[in-house]
C-alpha cells in the first residue's frame, strides 16, 4: 500500500460477498473509487480484488471481524492513513438465519444480533467520526423487509434488521445537518446468487422474467444514493423485483 493521497476516494464495503457487496465495490471502482472490501476471511476476497484490478480499478481486501471494536478501529485507521479518506461506507452484513421462536437459543439470537446490528454500529460510528472532521461523506446500510416487519421464524433476524434501520434513522437525523448522507436500502426478494440457483431452482428460474434481483442493478442504486445532490437526499430506498409480493 502507498502512503495516503488526499486525492484518493475510498469506498469501504463491510461484508463484500459474492453478490451484492461485491457488485457495490465494483460499481464504485468503475467511478474511480478505491474499493476497500472486508470479510472475516481475506482469501475469499481475492477473486473480487483481482476482478476489480483486471478491469483497471483499484482494490484492497481486508480480513476483519466487524464485531470486534479494536479490529474495526485498526481497519479504519489503516485505510485512512495509508490509502485515502473514506468517502463512502456500505454496511452489508446479513445473517438471515431462520428458526422457530420456540427453538431459538440465546446464543444464536445474540450472535445474529451481533453480526447484523452491533457490527453496524461499530463500523458506522468509526467511519462517521472521520467523515465529520471533513464535513462530507455517505453512509449506506443494507436492510431487508425484516427491518420493517418480522416474519414467522425470523425473530432474531428481524430484531437485528429493525435495529439497523433505527440506527440509520438516528444517524441520518444527527449527521445529515453535518453534510453526511445516511441511507437505508431495503432489499426484498431473491438475489441472483449461486445459493439461490442451487437451493431454490424454481425461484431462480424466474431470472429470465426479471423475477429475482440482479446484484449489479442493486449496486447502481447505491451509487445513485451516493451521487445525489444534497438538496434532495433520499433516506430510504426500497428495491424488489416487479413480481415480488409484499
Amino acid at each position: 500500500m502507498n502512503p495516503q493521497n488526499n486525492d484518493n476516494k475510498v469506498v469501504l464495503v463491510i461484508g463484500a460477498g459474492d453478490a451484492t457487496g461485491g457488485a457495490i465495490a465494483k460499481r464504485f471502482a468503475r467511478e474511480g473509487y478505491i474499493a476497500c472490501v472486508t470479510r472475516r476471511s481475506a482469501d475469499k476476497l481475492q477473486p473480487l480484488v483481482d476482478e476489480i484490478r483486471a478491469g483497471g480499478g483499484q482494490a484492497h481486501g481486508f480480513a476483519s471481524d466487524a464485531r470486534k471494536e479494536d479490529e474495526v478501529a485498526a481497519l479504519v485507521e489503516q485505510i485512512e492513513s495509508s490509502i485515502g479518506p473514506i468517502e463512502a461506507f456500505v454496511f452489508n452484513i446479513g445473517a438471515n438465519v431462520p428458526c422457530s421462536i420456540l427453538e431459538e437459543t440465546a446464543r444464536k439470537y445474540f450472535k445474529i444480533w451481533e453480526m447484523a446490528c452491533f457490527s453496524a454500529f461499530l463500523t458506522a460510528q468509526a467511519v462517521a467520526r472521520r467523515m465529520v472532521t471533513r464535513g462530507r461523506g455517505t453512509i449506506l446500510f443494507t436492510g431487508a423487509t425484516a427491518g420493517l416487519r418480522g416474519a414467522a421464524h425470523f425473530a432474531a433476524f428481524a430484531g437485528a434488521k429493525h435495529g439497523v434501520r433505527a440506527l440509520a434513522q438516528s444517524m441520518a437525523r444527527e449527521l445529515g445537518p453535518l453534510n453526511i448522507h445516511v441511507g437505508h436500502v431495503v432489499v426484498d426478494g431473491a438475489i441472483d446468487t449461486a445459493f439461490i440457483r442451487d437451493s431454490f431452482p424454481e425461484r431462480y428460474a424466474l431470472k429470465e422474467q426479471d423475477g429475482i434481483l440482479n446484484p449489479e442493478h442493486i449496486a447502481d442504486n447505491y451509487w445513485f444514493l451516493h451521487a445525489q445532490p444534497r438538496d434532495a437526499w433520499t433516506f430510504e430506498l426500497d428495491l424488489r423485483p416487479w413480481m415480488e409480493k409484499w
